[in-house]
């Protein structure tokens, strides 16, 4: 599509906001999705999991149009390279908020009182992650603007520790819930336990990738 090739010649980076911000819509339905669990309206989560189904895919065909309209003989800000890292990164957060909706609606779960406020903590604070690093990747046309340095790269230095701060928080509130949800192993059954492992590593990469997807970003600035 012509709008990505023209986005490329306003800056390189308007075509990654644009593809964060779809990624961004698809993690906030995690949040939806927890509230339609606690309420145990398992119709809502079957809902709400093709709405991510959908917009991973919206996310997709941007990706790809971003790839097959990168500019190759043309001079950008930094390189081929770092741009498409960047993507994937990106990228890789849809997916993984597209492979928690599966596990979600994979077997009608009944809330676990235990894990209640852990949980929606834990939930929130990886989406708080993802959003600290949609703020930066929307600071990259300021950061160009300067050279990524001055005040700007200052100011996204402290976003980027910002987000490593959420991860390091939403860790220690996935330890407390790993050890909630032994203690009451013998009472679940071998499928919801595995289950239950797997859709708080889900959630837990939300907040991985996140801060990975900063680092990258900061990257930049050091070797400006």
């Amino acid at each position: 599509m012509r709008i990505f090739a023209n986005l490329f010649t306003r800056s390189p980076f308007l075509p990654l906001q644009a593809h964060m911000e779809e990624v961004t819509k698809c993690v906030h339905k995690m949040d939806e999705l927890y509230e339609a669990y606690i309420a145990g309206d398992s119709e809502k989560m079957e809902i709400l999991a093709e709405e991510v189904f959908t917009l991973e895919h919206e996310a997709d065909l941007t990706k790809n149009e971003i790839r097959n309209n990168l500019p190759k003989g043309m001079f950008l800000a930094i390189n081929r390279a770092s741009l498409l890292e960047i993507l994937a990164l990106q990228d890789t957060i849809a997916d993984k908020s597209e492979d928690i909706a599966v596990l979600m609606t994979l077997k009608k779960l009944k809330p676990i009182k235990s894990l209640g406020k852990d949980l929606k903590n834990f939930v929130r604070k990886n989406i708080e992650a993802v959003d600290g690093a949609h703020e930066i990747v929307r600071q990259m046309n300021e950061l160009l603007e300067t050279s990524f340095g001055g005040k700007e790269a200052e100011k996204v230095r402290g976003m980027v520790e910002n987000v490593a701060l959420l991860e390091h928080e939403a860790d220690l509130l996935q330890r407390n819930l790993l050890k909630k949800l032994f203690k009451r192993e013998e009472e679940l059954s071998y499928g919801t336990f595995f289950l239950w492992i797997n859709i708080l590593q889900g959630i837990s990469s939300l907040g991985d990738l996140s801060e990975k997807l900063v680092n990258r970003i900061r990257m930049l600035l050091d070797v400006k």
